[in-house]
């Protein structure tokens, strides 16, 4: 598959807030657990940050970083932008990334109940008492139910928002491009903004408007603490890592969360899906199609779209503006330069991924398997 068709409209730049990016092309945010356990980033992670670039991936996200030294951390050797050692930790890994002529954004994760691995702080907590659904993921070190939360007071509400504009501006001190506000897959932000989960009755809770809150205020004071030329992004999503089938309620709901965030002082929308191109609700449009028609800011798509076809359609129906890739990033780093050559895709081997997300499993199997293969690698 050649780029000399209708595959060139991934190849195009995008302007992305103040920042032009040189196609549309992305890595997803996935979470691969291989920091130190005080939560500095390594120089096998620089490595790994650095492959995607210089296989012509033109953004790069990282994996959720947690915000603060109280309950933002989730897994154990996650790697943080709470202090100051993780954040000049993160500097080469930015080096890396630029000198290849890409851009690097971190992701700035809060988890909430979902915690599994808080070196910090004893117990969880999450906008009411409600326990998870679900079980502890084990490819990131849990076991076991979730744990049932404390009910986040209004201090620990202020804490956890002063994590995020706090965790933001060491990310700009580190060099990153931008951040992207970790709002999906049922963490802190998501949690809040779910009627089952956010049982609150004070100003954030209620009705969508209050369940908005927390991530208004974050996405505030983020930007405040950035300023205008940073990247500042969103990602969104109905599904939970604990809950496969969680949805909003109709496009109705999705109009008012897009155009309430849309028309914050966001630079774009990063939304996921198990397949993006599909109806987000039975029929209908898209999830990233109803960001695009009500959240007026550039739209990632994220979900299967390791398939060429199934990306350049959603940039060609202007469905999505960019297109973020997890399995296939993961499969081959060089997805953008096979795409462009016409060379094969492989295929993802989710044995890098088990029984450990971390990078030195991933080594050891890609290892095993080019030993099997007589020299091959995947």
């Amino acid at each position: 598959m050649r780029a000399d068709g209708h595959e060139a409209s991934l190849f195009a730049p995008l302007a992305i807030g103040a920042t032009t990016l040189p196609n549309r092309l992305v890595v997803a945010p996935m979470t691969r657990v291989s920091a130190t356990e005080n939560g500095v980033p390594t120089a096998r992670m620089a490595e790994y940050y650095a492959q995607f670039a210089r296989g012509g991936f033109g953004l790069v996200i990282t994996e959720g970083v947690y915000t603060d030294l109280a309950y933002a951390q989730g897994y154990r050797c996650q790697p943080g932008l709470a202090n100051a050692a993780q954040r000049d930790a993160w500097r080469p890994v930015v080096a890396g990334v630029r000198a290849q002529g890409a851009h690097i954004v971190a992701q700035l994760m809060h988890a909430g109940a979902l915690a599994q691995g808080n070196s910090h702080r004893a117990g969880t907590v999450g906008p009411s008492a409600v326990r998870p659904k679900g079980k502890q993921m084990t490819a990131y070190r849990g076991a076991g139910d979730y744990p049932v939360p404390a009910a986040m007071t209004t201090r620990d509400i202020d804490e956890a928002v002063s994590g995020f504009a706090q965790a933001a501006a060491r990310a700009r001190e580190a060099g990153f491009d931008g951040v992207e506000i970790h709002g999906a897959n049922g963490y802190l932000l998501d949690q809040f903004l779910s009627e089952d989960i956010n049982l609150r009755d004070d100003r954030y809770g209620g009705g969508i408007d209050g369940r908005l809150r927390l991530i208004v205020d974050v996405v505030d004071a983020v930007r405040a603490a950035v300023g205008p030329a940073c990247i500042v992004g969103v990602r969104l999503s109905q599904a939970k890592v604990n809950d496969f089938t969680h949805r909003w309620r109709g496009e109705d709901e999705a109009a008012v969360i897009f155009r309430t965030l849309g028309g914050l002082a966001v630079d774009y929308l990063h939304v996921t899906e198990h397949e993006a191109w599909r109806p987000a609700f039975d029929t209908g449009p898209s999830l990233a199609a109803l960001a695009k028609r009500h959240g007026a800011k550039p739209v990632i798509a994220n979900g299967g779209l390791h398939d060429p076809l199934q990306a350049v359609g959603m940039i060609e129906r202007g469905d999505a503006d960019a297109v973020s890739l997890g399995r296939g990033a993961l499969a081959q780093a060089d997805w953008p330069t096979r795409v462009r050559n016409g060379t094969p895709l492989a295929a993802f081997d989710p044995g890098i991924l088990c029984p450990l997300a971390d990078l030195e499993n991933a080594e050891r199997r890609r290892a095993t398997t080019s030993a099997a293969r007589g020299g091959c690698t995947v």
